[in-house]
């Protein structure tokens, strides 16, 4: 193998290792399973995936990227943790996207999309758990956005939900309860049968605003 073909190599092969340990790494954070503020300590990382050091520092500057880890001064490698501040303003960019991705998916959505968000609202009603709203939620929305034909917009929406995690959506869930955000949202999906965009988006605004309003009011507890 020349020069040329070793330097080609290189990367590929150190990439290849560290994709596993980027994925359960993220996996784990994502599910708040390694909370934010944990230390992650290349050595027992490397000595648990069975590899060196190098695919492990890989995988952690590309969670750095992602701003899932942080590097500090003698500390190393550890989870971020949202601020509640983080969390806020992630809501401010959830509002512009989402309302963006809403407004282009009404002209296209059909019946059946209709009557899937419909019987998944009879569902999420239905549960008692409250994980479960979470999840119910994250689905109704997703449905709701589909029909945009925008893969890069759907692709930005995802990675902030990526970005909030399952635990902090959680949290959110948790602030906003049940009630008022049911009843939003089969306002928001009554106004898109009607094809009323601008009803719809003005409802998914409020709706997404009021979220962050008692976010702010229940992460202002929690730290008191």
């Amino acid at each position: 193998m020349n020069s040329a073909q070793e330097e080609l190599s290189t990367p590929i092969k150190a990439g290849s290792a560290a994709d596993p340990i980027y994925r359960d790494l993220k996996s784990k954070i994502m599910k708040g399973t390694l909370e934010g503020g944990r230390p992650l300590r290349q050595d027992e990382i490397a000595s648990a995936h069975g590899v060196s050091k190098i695919p492990v520092r890989e995988a952690l500057r590309r969670l750095e990227i992602e701003g899932l880890v942080e590097f500090r001064p003698q500390r190393g490698a550890i989870v971020r943790k949202l601020s509640a501040e983080d969390v806020l303003q992630f809501i401010d960019i959830r509002l512009a996207l989402e309302c963006r991705a809403l407004e282009l998916a009404i002209p296209n959505m059909i019946e059946r999309d209709l009557e899937h968000a419909r019987s998944l609202l009879d569902d999420y009603a239905a549960e008692t758990a409250i994980e479960r709203w979470s999840d119910f939620n994250l689905q109704f929305h997703r449905l709701l956005y589909e029909p945009c034909g925008n893969r890069h917009l759907l692709g930005m929406i995802s990675d902030l939900e990526q970005r909030i995690g399952p635990y902090m959506r959680l949290q959110v869930t948790e602030a906003s309860g049940l009630d008022r955000p049911m009843r939003e949202h089969h306002e928001i999906l009554e106004a898109c049968a009607r094809e009323d965009s601008t009803f719809a988006v003005n409802t998914l605004r409020k709706h997404i605003q009021t979220t962050q309003k008692e976010v702010a009011a229940y992460l202002r507890r929690r730290t008191a």
